[in-house]
């Protein structure tokens, strides 16, 4: 049933693999500037959008070549977000004039088996700017009440922030530092 609503521009509250997210289509300029207004983003801040699978990159007509890639094969699945250039005009939405998209292919198989039926989501913390992540359903509850379509209950998730990093020339740049340090994926 979410799927089906995520592919309908519905906007919701699921539990992903680190914590609550605000969730709906990264593919619909709509129902992205619908998330950035319920979650009173400020509208210049990007958001991350999850994939199921490394394929999915080029819905957003990112093509790795084989150095980056490696790099990437990394880093995921797992709780590290990668900022790759943006080539395509159309995404503008998305990099908020950045000429990047932050993305996560997150290790929780059933998560990625959820995103390659729903299709990419932006999914930024479930929670209105300035506020701390919702941990839990009830919390998203009462953050958003009726202001989006569905929420799916699960797990109290207690998840540490993300690592963001970059890959330019080859070499892995940290961007914010999370639970996961790069070093720790025996790559550095």
């Amino acid at each position: 049933m979410a799927v089906k609503l995520l592919k309908s521009g519905a906007v919701g509250v699921i539990p992903t693999d680190t914590l609550y997210g605000l969730v709906g289509s990264a593919m619909s300029p709509k129902v992205v500037e619908r998330i950035y207004t319920i979650k009173g983003r400020y509208y210049k801040k990007p958001l991350i959008v999850l994939i199921g699978s490394k394929i999915e990159l080029l819905k957003f007509g990112i093509i790795l070549s084989k150095q980056v890639e490696d790099e990437v094969d990394k880093l995921w699945p797992g709780p590290i977000t990668v900022v790759l250039p943006s080539p395509l005009v159309n995404f503008k939405y998305l990099d908020r004039g950045k000429g990047t998209i932050a993305f996560r292919l997150p290790k929780d198989e059933k998560l990625q088996k959820f995103l390659l039926a729903a299709g990419p989501l932006v999914a930024p913390s479930a929670n209105p700017a300035g506020k701390l992540p919702a941990s839990n359903f009830k919390e998203a509850l009462e953050y958003f009440g009726d202001q989006v379509d569905f929420y799916l209950r699960g797990p109290e998730l207690l998840g540490a922030p993300f690592t963001i990093v970059a890959i330019k020339n080859g070499q892995i740049k940290v961007l914010r530092k999370g639970a996961k340090k790069v070093e720790e994926l025996g790559n550095r």
